[in-house]
């Protein structure tokens, strides 16, 4: 019988800069973390709040590829490894676990992806709201030191705003150089 399930999911596989964050979470039995959803369909105090009650009562582990690897082995790749690292640096090993999508990363782990796992299975919900308030955070520290670009509202996606700024100053040590619109201000 299995008794430790993970789930697994990412943020931050379509933005123009910063990392692709994952989180893997394990919830106890009877954890009673009301509310559990993807991570899109809560408000920003509400994915706040019960990221406070995952960290408090949960497993958890946050894996990351940044933007050089994500340039250098593509972010589909870079994804699988931020799963990969986010499972492996679990404290505790799971025996199997869900991965929110249509594919795995290959690794020593029984596991199942499930498209829309974050709205379905409350372990990959958990792990869809820690990866995103994580990789929020980063982005809104990171708009501190580049705040001609916006990110504390757009998070590094390519919003109007965003594009503009890329325009006008170019990339950032942040922005992922092989993304096409990103590209195309790199050889300026």
């Amino acid at each position: 019988m299995l008794k430790m399930i993970a789930g697994v999911d990412e943020a931050g596989r379509g933005p123009l800069a910063g990392p692709v964050v994952a989180a893997a979470v394990i919830l106890p039995d009877g954890h009673g973390i009301e509310g559990l959803d993807d991570s899109k369909k809560l408000t920003a105090k509400k994915r706040a709040d019960l990221e406070i009650e995952i960290l408090s009562k949960c497993f958890y582990f946050i894996g990351l590829c940044n933007e050089s690897e994500i340039d250098s082995i593509n972010i589909l790749q870079a994804t699988m490894l931020a799963m990969t690292r986010a499972a492996d640096g679990l404290a505790q090993r799971p025996d199997y676990i869900l991965v929110d999508g249509n594919r795995l990363p290959t690794w020593n782990h029984q596991a199942e992806a499930v498209i829309g796992g974050d709205a379905i299975h409350p372990c990959i919900s958990a792990a869809s709201i820690l990866a995103k308030e994580y990789r929020d955070r980063m982005m809104i520290a990171a708009a501190q030191k580049y705040p001609q670009y916006g990110w504390e509202r757009n998070k590094g996606y390519g919003t109007p705003e965003h594009l503009a700024a890329l325009r006008q100053y170019g990339p950032t040590p942040l922005h992922r150089k092989s993304f096409a619109p990103v590209a195309q201000y790199s050889l300026l």
